[in-house]
């Protein structure tokens, strides 16, 4: 394990061991910046004597890998969670606004003058990746000192892995070429028969069907079926909805890589300008090449340059989480006609929601609460260390924060 060293003017120095560490904090000579990973700033000047760091980047939409390393040496290691619950939350939102605004505001005349997005512009989910990736990295830069800074990216050709023999002009001709709007090519494609009863329903009205939500598998084709009114009925009354699944895999992922890495690497490269690229295949050649297993860690191992340096810092988990809930009501209305209130207290017994504590000599994160002063408890891996402990028992290591770290 290695403690990461700061010099008087807050520049990062070479890391050193925990003995040394110890030294100097029971002399005087520094304390104690950040807990995990711990970092100590020094109160006298110093040579300022750094080897040169590479940090390698395994960019992603849901987790990021980082490994920063010397020419024989791992100096820090870790994996990055980041969210994937934005687009939910989004479409919930925009559902209860829709609500309030028809019982609230039912004549107001419609508005179109504030629909013009600024250039640049990104989904918010796409752009709190971007904003996440460009995070991590500055927070690695504040504790080592990176020489050289490599981020993986990767573009994907959607048409070429649904049709690995197209070319030329069959990219502007597409499956729907022909048809009038999505529904029509549905129908035409299931030949025009419910997928559920294959006609044995003898119902004549058909229905396009959603096999994930609308919110998170979206209006396209693949996500689309055709069912005749009384399956499509019967399927939601009995909340069947998740009985289909989808012919092909989503390719969100690989369209949000193809449009991540540029925004990444231009605003990377206004903090950094040393920051160079590598592709999908150069890290698995050199993977390969030296026998490495296959994870987000070691791949940016590969990247840094270094796939063979000695892992001698301990390996970070993060995890990015969301920093408020928003919602003032609850969806179901109460008896009298009136919603309740779905903001819960900040502090329940002077603990918050993703507080890390220590309960009974295990470290672990608040991650549910009760007005009576009990809390669900658990790893950042999601192991559960208790469902219901007393806030009697419990002790703050560290303020909640949207980035939770943790040693693994």
């Amino acid at each position: 394990m290695l403690v990461y060293v700061l010099n008087q003017h807050g520049k990062p120095l070479m890391p050193c061991k925990p003995r040394k560490a110890r030294k100097l904090l029971e002399q005087g000579k520094a304390n104690v910046f950040q807990r995990t990973p711990f970092t100590i700033q020094l109160k006298y000047g110093s040579s300022g004597y750094t080897q040169p760091v590479s940090l390698g980047v395994d960019a992603g939409t849901k987790h990021i890998g980082l490994s920063a390393t010397t020419e024989g040496r791992v100096l820090f290691e870790g994996e990055v969670q980041l969210r994937t619950d934005i687009q939910k939350l989004l479409s919930a939102r925009r559902a209860l606004r829709s609500a309030r605004r028809h019982r609230k505001t039912r004549y107001r005349k419609q508005r179109f003058l504030n629909r013009k997005k600024e250039k640049g512009w990104l989904a918010p989910s796409i752009q709190n990746k971007v904003d996440m990736h460009v995070k991590v990295i500055n927070n690695v830069h504040q504790i080592l000192p990176i020489v050289n800074l490599t981020i993986e990216v990767a573009q994907f050709d959607i048409q070429k892995i649904k049709n690995p023999s197209i070319s030329g002009d069959l990219y502007q001709k597409g499956d729907q070429l022909g048809f009038w709007n999505v529904r029509e090519y549905v129908f035409f494609r299931d030949k025009h028969l419910c997928q559920h009863c294959k006609g044995k329903t003898n119902d004549k009205i058909l229905n396009v069907h959603h096999i994930e939500s609308r919110q998170t598998g979206g209006d396209g084709p693949d996500n689309l079926l055709t069912l005749c009114e009384t399956c499509h009925n019967q399927i939601h009354q009995e909340g069947k909805e998740h009985l289909f699944t989808r012919k092909h895999a989503s390719f969100r992922d690989a369209t949000q890589m193809t449009v991540m890495r540029w925004f990444i690497h231009r605003e990377v490269k206004e903090l950094y300008p040393h920051v160079k690229l590598s592709y999908g295949f150069q890290t698995k050649n050199t993977r390969i090449h030296h026998g490495l297993n296959k994870s987000h860690r070691v791949d940016a191992r590969c990247i840094s340059g270094n796939p063979l340096a000695t892992l001698e810092s301990a390996t970070y988990l993060f995890r990015q989480v969301r920093k408020n809930n928003r919602q003032l009501h609850k969806m179901t209305i109460a008896k009298g006609g009136y919603r309740k209130n779905n903001k819960a207290e900040r502090f329940v017994k002077g603990f918050q929601l993703f507080d890390k504590v220590d309960f009974e000599g295990v470290e672990c994160i608040v991650f549910g609460r009760r007005k009576t002063g009990y809390f669900d408890l658990r790893k950042l891996d999601g192991t559960c260390v208790h469902k219901s402990a007393s806030f009697r028992k419990l002790r703050v290591v560290e303020k909640a924060s949207t980035l939770l770290v943790q040693i693994i």
